[in-house]
């Protein structure tokens, strides 16, 4: 297997980051890994544990005893860290991100359902993150809970242990409200004073008339360039037996 990274202009401050395989197409699920090394650090993953072909690690992600990590999901430290437990199942398309102010933690025996997106977030053990769930930064759940398909829990919030957001639903506050979505003027008295452009992007809310996205892509760009210097790992079965 031949295999390195490269970087792909393809017009003016617009990169494509490229990792170039040469593989025998019938070996794909058996020995391509998209393990990465980033900003100095590198995954750290469990003998027992599983990591499909088509997902990615990236960075300063540990992952514990007999996890599954299954095809497309993607589990990166942007700029902080990244600990999923043991006996967690991490399904196609899901997303998993530690950032600098709130490292993402994940107990043991979790289930993130597909297309689910976790950003510097608190899971204890024990819960159900159905298809589509969102859960921002800094959030809290409890032992027990279950989000459902399409539910989101707010930046900030707090779901005590056993808690259920229904499908489609919003969790928002400390402690959490839990409100249809067809509530908005309630939903927006509890999120507004949180101050989302400011903890996420740290740019303040546009002021009317104004757009605050030319300062929270400038910056926000920055921070992802340093991603030009990724480096892919070996596969770590041929890692083992170096």
């Amino acid at each position: 297997m031949c295999s390195g990274t490269g970087v792909v202009e393809i017009g003016r401050s617009v990169r494509i980051y490229v990792c170039v395989i040469h593989v025998n197409c019938l070996a794909l699920t058996d020995e391509i890994q998209m393990l990465f090394e980033h900003d100095g650090r590198r995954p750290d993953i469990h003998a027992t544990a599983t990591i499909a072909a088509t997902a990615v690690v990236s960075g300063d992600v540990r992952i514990g005893r007999e996890t599954r990590v299954l095809h497309g999901a993607v589990i990166t430290a942007e700029s902080g860290s990244v600990i999923v437990g043991e006996r967690c199942i991490i399904m196609e398309h899901a997303v998993l991100r530690g950032v600098k102010r709130h490292p993402l933690t994940v107990g043991s025996n979790v289930l993130v359902g597909p297309h689910a997106h976790l950003t510097g977030c608190d899971i204890a053990d024990n819960v159900f993150l159905a298809t589509g769930s969102t859960v921002f930064n800094g959030a809290r759940i409890g032992t027990g809970s279950t989000v459902r398909i399409n539910g989101i829990v707010h930046l900030m919030t707090e779901l005590p242990p056993d808690s259920t957001v229904p499908i489609g639903w919003v969790a928002v506050g400390q402690p959490a409200s839990i409100l249809p979505t067809s509530e908005h003027d309630e939903i927006w008295a509890a999120q507004e004073p949180l101050k989302f452009p400011q903890r996420v992007f740290g740019v303040e809310r546009s002021k009317p008339g104004m757009s605050k996205m030319p300062e929270l892509c400038s910056r926000y760009t920055k921070l992802l360039a340093g991603h030009d210097h990724d480096v892919l790992l070996p596969d770590r079965k041929e890692d083992e037996t170096v």
